[in-house]
């Protein structure tokens, strides 16, 4: 299995070199409805304190307008009566200008919101990490074009990553079952179809996917556990080492996942 490969440190050259010493780069966190905020604001603080990037901009539905405490950057967007995003327009241009985004979730299920986010994910836009319940919204909601940009990385458990290959009848069955090899010859296949890229976990392994290239990562090296591992810092990481390492995603994903963080 030439497209395959398990990896327990870092590239070579260690592309943390490559951070600059003054910070650079904007990134926006995109999330949160009328009731949910919190994972977005220790995301974006996660990011600035570990990584040289200038202040995230959080991207919030304007529901949460007179919820917020004060916070250095915020980009209200027009929401839905849920109190997700509803503005697809303005939700689309805010994330056009930007180097990178990160859209952590905490969405409604709205077909309003729903549209909002297929209209902003199916051009080629800018690079963006997709995770958490933004990925469900997707997958629920006609992912085929999302899945052809090949600027969008979903970062996603293998229960959405089922709902995603069901979702376009992908013939190649992904099974919680399936051995690690197994996986990895799914992803293999469906990345070669799809040009998306994907992370994932499996069975104490974290598995990076572009082109038909797979690689496996112990979840231990990594330094995280099943659970906090979906905490939006993994994701953080992520969207970091790509931002200043473009066009190297297996390689800057790898780094990431294996990088110690400040704190």
């Amino acid at each position: 299995m030439e497209y395959f490969e398990k990896v327990e440190k870092k590239p070579e050259p260690d592309l943390t070199w490559n951070l600059p010493e003054q910070r650079w780069g904007t990134v926006k966190v995109i999330g949160g409805n009328s009731q949910r905020f919190h994972t977005e604001v220790k995301t974006a603080e996660f990011l600035y304190a570990n990584y040289p990037v200038v202040y995230p901009v959080l991207v919030f539905p304007d529901s949460l307008k007179d919820k917020l405490p004060e916070l250095p950057k915020v980009i209200f967007i027009g929401s839905t009566e849920s109190g997700s995003f509803g503005d697809k327009v303005d939700l689309d241009a805010i994330m056009a200008a930007t180097d990178y985004n990160l859209l952590l979730g905490d969405l409604s299920k709205n077909a309003i919101t729903a549209q909002a986010i297929h209209y902003c994910l199916n051009s080629p836009g800018c690079p963006t990490v997709v995770t958490r319940d933004a990925v469900d919204l997707i997958a629920e909601n006609e992912p085929e074009e999302i899945l052809l940009n090949p600027q969008v990385t979903f970062l996603a458990s293998m229960p959405q990553l089922q709902k995603l290959f069901r979702a376009v009848y992908y013939p190649k069955m992904l099974l919680m079952t399936q051995s690690l090899v197994q996986v990895a010859d799914a992803l293999h296949k469906f990345t070669l179809s799809y040009p998306c890229k994907i992370v994932t976990l499996h069975n104490g392994q974290i598995l990076i996917a572009e082109g038909g290239i797979v690689k496996a990562v112990p979840l231990e090296k990594s330094g995280y556990q099943p659970l906090t591992f979906w905490n939006g810092e993994v994701a953080a990481k992520i969207v970091a080492l790509n931002l200043f390492n473009p066009k190297k995603f297996i390689d800057a994903t790898l780094t990431a996942i294996l990088h110690k963080a400040k704190k």
